[in-house]
């Protein structure tokens, strides 16, 4: 994929006290994002205020649409349109995303999505902190597919991981998540966005033969196929069926076998260099707290009682939680006594932890229902009963 720099044009630069839903669109808006549809929805709310007024500033388009079914639309519209976008939602409005989500899926349509995430079900607890979407990230629309997820734990990585996100989304041309949470998202703290030609921002792979022979869906040497802009002369289909390399429909098992194993393989192949994690002192460990997002922090004043205790204690921070680093998860659980994993959900991302480790060693899962985050002490008592 093309790199290239930030553009300049009313981009932010230098150090600002900001919480993490700014950091979100300013974080967008660095990596090149011109087209935002979105619905008012707390606590994501500010990231869109926040689009409103600083859009128009880079020569973008911000749109408040009539509800969340609508914004992920107009998204995939603008997306074809040959722009960058993004949208920002909370829990019930993630749901409303999910059926277009899939659509963007098939379509390989690049695209961006940031969920502040908060209590639920349904309405539940609009102004507290949760991480129960997790699964629902992964498997929330209907069918086979992949799907790429981050998760920052600080207004700093709300605004580098919302790079990363476009980057990814645009050299894979797939949607791609920011899985925050209220916590994180209303946190302020020291933000520093460098100047717009120390940021590295992905171009799309844009089409350059002859119009007549551009085929949307024809895979290049790297597996992702090339895009052009709608009305630039092209002539091409893009639909939710099945198709075929010219987007057309095709609805046979033969064609299915082929897409969907194209939509999982160039995730799937390309692991390696999605998956990020953050490890402290795993080497020599007994015991391993795996967490991600906001439970990360709160779980490092457990891991320093614990290793005040004696206890010999590593870190594993999920930055990126889909696809999940079974690789790496495997190769811990052969070395330690236990993995201890916090989340702010009546145990997500733990199962996708017990099934990668089997029997190498013990998983102690560590819910928290939401509202706010963990008492570090219930983590401690995992932590200590893991080494019983």
């Amino acid at each position: 994929m093309k790199m290239s720099k930030a553009d300049p044009k009313g981009v932010l630069t230098g150090s600002h006290f900001m919480d993490g839903d700014y950091a979100i669109a300013e974080g967008g808006l660095a990596a090149g994002c011109r087209f935002f549809a979105g619905y008012p929805i707390t606590p994501s709310t500010e990231t869109a205020e926040h689009f409103a007024s600083r859009i128009p500033m880079v020569g973008g388009v911000f749109i408040q649409m009539e509800d969340e079914l609508a914004s992920i639309a107009a998204l995939i519209g603008a997306s074809w349109g040959g722009k960058k976008v993004m949208t920002v939602t909370s829990g019930p409005g993630f749901s409303l995303m999910m059926e277009n989500l899939g659509l963007a899926v098939m379509q390989e349509t690049p695209l961006v999505i940031a969920n502040v995430q908060r209590g639920g079900p349904s309405t539940g607890l609009p102004t507290l902190t949760g991480q129960q979407d997790m699964m629902q990230a992964r498997w929330g629309s209907h069918g086979d597919y992949r799907i790429i997820a981050l998760s920052p734990d600080s207004p700093q990585e709300c605004f580098d991981l919302t790079i990363e996100a476009f980057n990814l989304a645009e050299t894979y041309r797939v949607p791609v998540l920011v899985m925050t949470d209220e916590c994180v998202g209303h946190m302020h703290e020291k933000v520093v966005i460098p100047e717009a030609d120390e940021i590295d921002v992905v171009e799309r792979k844009w089409y350059t033969g002859p119009k007549d022979q551009y085929l949307p869906y024809k895979n290049d040497t790297d597996g992702i196929p090339f895009m052009v802009k709608a009305g630039d002369g092209y002539r091409f289909h893009t639909t939710g069926l099945t198709h075929d390399e010219r987007g057309y429909p095709d609805l046979n098992a033969e064609a299915q076998a082929i897409k969907v194993k194209h939509l999982i393989d160039k995730i799937d192949d390309n692991a390696e260099k999605i998956i990020r994690l953050e490890e402290m002192e795993t080497e020599g460990a007994e015991v391993i707290v795996m967490s991600y997002g906001i439970t990360s922090r709160v779980a490092y004043k457990a891991v320093q009682d614990a290793r005040a205790a004696g206890i010999k204690i590593g870190t594993c921070r999920l930055i990126t939680v889909w696809p999940f680093p079974e690789k790496r998860v495997k190769e811990l659980a052969k070395k330690v006594k236990a993995i201890v994993m916090p989340e702010i959900n009546a145990g997500q991302v733990v199962l996708e932890v017990e099934r990668i480790v089997a029997n190498d060693c013990k998983v102690i899962s560590v819910p928290h229902y939401g509202g706010w985050v963990h008492d570090p002490n219930d983590i401690l008592k995992a932590i200590k009963e893991a080494v019983k």
